[in-house]
């Protein structure tokens, strides 16, 4: 083997024993971060729902406050 052969041996073990795997590593990890992502309609959906819980909870408030007025001692047991 020649001398430029013999220098290029050392860099080249540790670019794949240090280097790659932990590219690997990486890669593989943001893939996965990715595909645990919500979906569009996923998306959406959540979106909807959260929307309806804000209703919901206005909804909610104003029962309350009628509730309050109408009969007052209502939260107690």
């Amino acid at each position: 083997m020649s001398e430029l052969a013999w220098a290029l041996v050392g860099p080249l073990k540790i670019f794949l024993m240090l280097v790659v795997p932990i590219w690997l590593v990486l890669h593989y990890r943001a893939k996965r971060h990715l595909d645990n992502t919500l979906s569009e309609q996923a998306r959406l959906r959540l979106e909807q729902s959260l929307a309806q819980a804000e209703q919901l909870s206005a909804r909610l408030d104003t029962l309350e406050q009628l509730l309050d007025q109408e009969v007052p001692k209502w939260r107690q047991p």
